[in-house]
């Protein structure tokens, strides 16, 4: 008896690709019969008037690919993914010139957000490519059976140990997701990714669900992308003590509560806050 084929699924999806209504849509797919998935994001650029800080856009678009793909290989959905072309009418067509697809599902944010829908991408992916194309719609504000999201700030302090058992104490909770940024300027001694690695390392072996990057040196820039970037539900800012923290000497915990108008927790670090770090700016 020859096995059937699988259904070949171009996902498009930027913003939206860790919602839960799209990762229904796909496992809905998946209980028709055996499909193979393909996720494209293309990366967005950022509003106007954002710094940008080496490849900090692609990064969190790849956080969030990594995050998808993760959660349809637990359900037992194989699936591939790749960061595409900004614009998604041609970030589709380049990928349909590349592999055969039966099926495409794209996923916005509501009408009212999209500027994908404003765009008309779904009518005219429909016309150009004469494939069954499914709009899915997510809502991150909306969404209640999504993983909570916390956004974690620290540079120095980032493997201090009393930010470490916060970030466990949240992660008890199992659908709750950690986005670690770490603002670092050029000539800081230490090397961020290593130290940015290690703290990971450590969070995933006490099964925290943790992604993270190196963003832009002013960390009030930064927290204004990453908000941007990931679907934050609140923020935990690790400073020094405020004698040590130019950080707090510029009022980050007061002005990214003013901007963001979300839950902001401040949490201070001990003596020792990062054992892989030496010198630099004092966050």
């Amino acid at each position: 008896m020859t096995e059937e084929a699988p259904t070949r699924v171009l996902v498009v999806a930027n913003e939206t690709v860790v919602g839960r209504p799209l990762i229904d849509a796909v496992t809905a797919h998946a209980e028709k019969g055996p499909i193979d998935v393909h996720v494209i994001c293309p990366q967005n650029q950022p509003r106007a008037g954002w710094v940008q800080y080496s490849d900090e856009a692609r990064w969190a678009a790849e956080n969030r690919l990594k995050a998808t793909l993760a959660r349809l290989n637990e359900a037992g959905i194989h699936s591939t993914g790749a960061i595409e072309d900004p614009d998604p009418y041609t970030a589709i067509m380049d990928e349909l010139g590349r592999a055969e697809y039966d099926e495409i599902i794209i996923s916005t944010h509501p009408e009212t957000r999209s500027g994908w829908l404003r765009r008309d991408l779904v009518q005219r992916v429909r016309q150009a490519t004469r494939r069954p194309v499914e709009h899915v719609v997510v809502d991150h504000a909306e969404e209640t059976e999504r993983a909570a999201e916390t956004l974690v700030v620290a540079n120095q302090t980032v493997e201090d140990q009393h930010l470490l058992d916060v970030i466990k104490d949240r992660a008890r909770d199992e659908r709750h997701r950690f986005v670690v940024i770490m603002p670092q300027g050029e000539g800081e001694a230490g090397d961020p990714y290593e130290r940015l690695a290690h703290v990971l390392q450590r969070l995933e072996r006490e099964g925290v669900d943790a992604v993270g990057q190196v963003v832009h040196p002013d960390p009030f820039t930064a927290i204004q992308n990453a908000v941007q970037w990931y679907p934050v539900d609140d923020i935990i800012i690790s400073t020094f003590a405020p004698e040590r923290s130019g950080w707090l000497r510029t009022d980050l915990v007061g002005r990214v509560r003013s901007a963001t108008g979300k839950p902001v927790e401040h949490v201070i670090a001990g003596d020792n806050p990062s054992p892989t770090a030496e010198g630099g700016q004092a966050a």
